[in-house]
C-alpha cells in the first residue's frame, strides 16, 4: 500500500463515534457543514497555523506536524505537539540537548462520554513514537469550551483500541462497505444526519402521497 493510501488519522474520531458516519466520509466521500463543524474547523485552523511555531523556555512548540505510520498505515496532522527538554528525549534536527514530544488535540465543546478524542490522540502518539523512535505515556485534549487541557495517559489498552479500531476500518475501507444506519441520540447533532438517514423512511405511501398532492374532489349537486 501506497503511503498515499494510507487511512487519515481524523477518521479515527469520526470512527469511534460512528462507522458509518465514517464510511460516508472516508469512503463515499460526502460531507456536510453545521455549526459544530465550522466552530471546529475555525479552532483546528487557530492550532494548525504554522506560523505560530514558537519556543517558550524549555518547551518547543509546533503546530500543524504532519505525521506518520507505516506499521498503522495511517497519517495525518497533529494540532499541536509540544516538545520538553528532557534527558529522555530525543533529539531534533538544529536543536541542542533532548526533547520528549508531548501532543495536544484541540477539539470544540466539551469533553466527550466516550472515548473518540482520546483514540485520536493516542493514534498521534503512536505515529510519533514510530517516527521518532520514543516513547510517549501522555498527552492532552484542549476543549474550547472550558479551555482547559484534560491530560490522557496513554495506556496498553487505549493503544490495543487504537489498533482494533484501525484494523476493522482497513478491512472497511478495502472493501468499501458503507455499515447501515442505526439513529441513535448522536444522529440529532450529526452534520451528516440529512445525508445518511435512509430517505425512502421518509416518503409517505403512494395514497397519502396523492392525499397530499391532488386537490379534493367537490360534491356534485
Amino acid at each position: 500500500m501506497s503511503e498515499e493510501e494510507y487511512l487519515a488519522l481524523s477518521g479515527i474520531q469520526h470512527f469511534a463515534f460512528c462507522r458509518r458516519q465514517w464510511a460516508l466520509i472516508h469512503i463515499e466521500q460526502q460531507w456536510a457543514e453545521n455549526l459544530r463543524t465550522v466552530e471546529g474547523d475555525l479552532l483546528h485552523q487557530r492550532a494548525h497555523d504554522e506560523q505560530q511555531t514558537e519556543r517558550r523556555g524549555d518547551t518547543l512548540i509546533v503546530r500543524g506536524l504532519r505525521v506518520v505510520s507505516h506499521r498503522l498505515q495511517v497519517q495525518g496532522v497533529c494540532d499541536v505537539v509540544e516538545f520538553h527538554r528532557d534527558p529522555g528525549g530525543v533529539s531534533l534536527s538544529g536543536r541542542e540537548g533532548t526533547w520528549l514530544p508531548y501532543p495536544v488535540e484541540y477539539k470544540r465543546g466539551k469533553p466527550k462520554p466516550f472515548d473518540a478524542d482520546e483514540l485520536q490522540l493516542c493514534a498521534q502518539a503512536m505515529c510519533l513514537e514510530e517516527m521518532l523512535l520514543c516513547a510517549i505515556p501522555e498527552g492532552s485534549l484542549f476543549y474550547g469550551e472550558p479551555r482547559r487541557r484534560t491530560k490522557v495517559p496513554l495506556d496498553d489498552a487505549l493503544r490495543a483500541r487504537v489498533e482494533s479500531i484501525l484494523a476493522e476500518m482497513r478491512d472497511l475501507y478495502a472493501r468499501g462497505h458503507t455499515p447501515k444506519a442505526k439513529p441513535g441520540k448522536g444522529c440529532a447533532s450529526c452534520s451528516l444526519k440529512d445525508l445518511c438517514l435512509p430517505r425512502l423512511a421518509k416518503v409517505p405511501s403512494p395514497a397519502a402521497y396523492l392525499r397530499a398532492h391532488l386537490p379534493e374532489e367537490e360534491d356534485v349537486p
